[in-house]
């Protein structure tokens, strides 16, 4: 992979902070930009810019086109079966709370059950825990192992107790591990409860196909795979979206409104109330081109190499503890160092000009339980280099000297 030539599309890395070139590792928190997308973003408010599905001259037909092209772009790239299964939302946490507020309007009750992990990103893992506490139905909590993995026997027996829906990370946004999908959604169905997977770290990492994977809800943000922010992407099998209650009420969601009574449009646009994020939406389609161009084997094979050689190196540091099983980290290694606090060590990296995640990373029941208030992230990119990770290591040492 010609990462260098990847890097010329990226104009911010060519940022200096305090003096020293940017070593951008907060990837999973959000990527950087490539120009075919920036430029496309600024290409539809120059030239495009119109309110879609509603006008009948020639700007807005050419707005809706755009919009739905990209909309058919996602379901291929997902390989869901029907475009109605594509609906576009403000993001991964959007995508979740529109699912779980229609499981507790219509589907949660007294005595039922819902189990998701500990590992789960907070936008997964307190909806379902609000939406229990609507319903009456109880909140179960599957806990992972030491080194961050599921223990599939163990969730044999969570799932032995009939939960109505089953809520787990693709990857593991704290610790980089990716579960196995296919095979949890199969035991999930065969109890069967209803499956959604929290994809805002997978859909960056590996091929996302949702038709093996098998699942009910796929839920993922733009931003998280070099999109804009503002817009993310729900799939939903059409038998459960038909079922759901609509999530928000305004324009394009209705059919007919009379003054005692609204009927609802049909899929997907039932889901999708007022102006949506247009220009967002449309330039979704060159970022997943982009991605698409490179290859997710090259891609994995890069992000492995990088992430085994920071791997590497932080076991070299005295008093170094990495979280999470020794291999199979996606893109992202979590550490802590003793006698340092997290934060410090944030601090001095970026003085260094290298950006990483310091806290919690929205995985408070993680990181509680692991013992720990929080912990340095870093996470790699297409874009990232093995002289950033060199950069990294020097920068962990120096900030180790320091502070212990």
């Amino acid at each position: 992979m010609d990462v260098q030539g990847i890097r010329k599309e990226f104009p911010l890395l060519d940022t200096k902070i305090n003096g020293n070139p940017l070593v951008y590792l907060d990837n999973a928190a959000t990527t950087q930009k490539p120009r075919v997308v920036t430029d496309a973003l600024l290409d539809y408010y120059r030239t495009l810019n119109s309110n879609i599905h509603r006008g009948v001259h020639h700007l807005s037909q050419q707005a809706t086109d755009a919009f739905e092209e990209s909309r058919e772009y996602v379901r291929l790239f997902m390989n869901a079966a029907k475009h109605e299964e594509i609906i576009f939302t403000k993001g991964t946490t959007e995508a979740i709370n529109l699912v779980a507020n229609g499981f507790a309007r219509a589907f949660l009750k007294k005595g039922d059950r819902v189990l998701v992990t500990v590992s789960d990103h907070h936008s997964d893992f307190v909806p379902w825990q609000q939406a229990c506490l609507q319903s009456g139905a109880e909140f179960d909590i599957m806990p992972v192992e030491r080194d961050g993995t599921l223990d599939l026997a163990l969730l044999e027996e969570k799932l032995a107790l009939k939960p109505k829906l089953v809520a787990f990370p693709h990857i593991s946004n704290g610790l980089g591990l990716e579960n196995p999908a296919s095979k949890i959604t199969a035991m999930a169905h065969a109890q069967g409860a209803a499956v959604l997977v929290d994809g805002a770290q997978g859909i960056a990492h590996c091929r996302v196909d949702v038709r093996d994977i098998g699942c009910d809800f796929y839920c993922w943000s733009a931003h998280k795979i070099y999109g804009p922010t503002g817009i993310g992407v729900l799939y939903g099998r059409q038998e459960w979206l038909d079922k759901l209650p609509p999530y928000q009420f305004g324009g394009e969601m209705i059919e007919e409104v009379d003054l005692q009574q609204t009927t609802f449009a049909a899929l997907p646009f039932k889901f999708e109330a007022g102006t949506p994020p247009i220009a967002e939406a449309i330039t979704l389609k060159n970022a997943l081109e982009f991605v698409e161009s490179i290859g997710f084997d090259a891609l994995r094979e890069h992000e492995a190499q990088l992430t085994g050689l920071a791997i590497d190196g932080l076991r070299r540091i005295d008093g170094t503890e990495i979280y999470g099983k020794e291999e199979g980290h996606s893109g992202v290694v979590s550490f802590n160092i003793e006698g340092a606090y997290h934060y410090d060590i944030g601090v001095i990296l970026d003085q260094l000009g290298i950006a990483v995640r310091t806290g919690h990373h929205c995985a408070q029941p993680l990181m509680k339980h692991l013992g720990i208030p929080g912990c340095v992230r870093a996470s790699f990119a297409i874009y990232n280099t093995q002289e950033e990770v060199e950069r990294l290591l020097s920068g962990v040492k120096k900030a180790a000297e320091m502070l212990r």
